[in-house]
C-alpha cells in the first residue's frame, strides 16, 4: 500500500506496524493500535522503530494514553502487561 508515513509524513510504500507486538499483536489489532510506516521508519537502523527504543517508547506511550481515555491504567496493564507512562 502507498500512502503517507505516520512518523515522517513521506509519501511511500507503507508497512503495517503493530504498536504492541509479540504476544500483544492480537490485542493491538483488536484495539486498532496499528500504524502505517515507511520502511525506513519501520525497520531500518538507526531510526526505525524496531531499532530505536526511544521512538518505540513514544508510540507505546501515545497509544497507552489513547487507551486510558476510555479505560483505567490497571485495565491497560491487564491487557498489555506493562505501564509505559511515568506520570
Amino acid at each position: 500500500m502507498t500512502g503517507s508515513c505516520e512518523i515522517c509524513g513521506r509519501w511511500r510504500e507503507l508497512e503495517r506496524h503493530h504498536i504492541f507486538g509479540a504476544s500483544n499483536r492480537k490485542r493491538s489489532e483488536h484495539y486498532g493500535y496499528v500504524v502505517n510506516l515507511c520502511h525506513d521508519c519501520h525497520n531500518e537502523p538507526p531510526n526505525g522503530v524496531h531499532h530505536n527504543a526511544a521512538r518505540m517508547l513514544e508510540l507505546h506511550q501515545k497509544y497507552q494514553r489513547v487507551f486510558e481515555q476510555t479505560h483505567t491504567r490497571e485495565q491497560f496493564m491487564q491487557e498489555f502487561g506493562k505501564n509505559y507512562l511515568d506520570d
